[in-house]
């Protein structure tokens, strides 16, 4: 499964903030990381947090393209719809809020 992101290097910390638009005006994963942009280690830290909040093995997380840009699509392998629940559980209220 494909997932636009777009990035935020040199953050106060690691973390997805849900669903907002790219420059384009086409929705994106917004995330931060503390890693700094040089050297592959934003993105490293990237595949690492979304590997964490997936509960999946970074190993199956790549930058397929954008690596050298805060706008990325990351290839995540595995069964879609399971990927898709996973991200929409991470964005959904608290049981009993709406």
């Amino acid at each position: 499964m494909a997932i636009r992101v777009r990035l935020t290097p040199k953050a106060a910390r690691d973390s997805l903030e849900g669903v907002g638009l790219a420059p384009d005006g086409r929705p994106a994963l917004l995330a931060r990381v503390r890693a700094p942009p040089q050297d592959g280690e934003a993105n490293l830290a990237l595949v690492r947090t979304l590997a964490k909040a997936l509960r999946r093995p970074a190993s199956s997380i790549r930058v397929e393209s954008g690596a050298a840009s805060r706008l990325k699509t990351i290839v995540v392998d595995g069964e879609p719809d399971e990927i898709a629940a996973a991200l929409a559980a991470l964005f959904a209220p608290p049981e009993g809020k709406a």
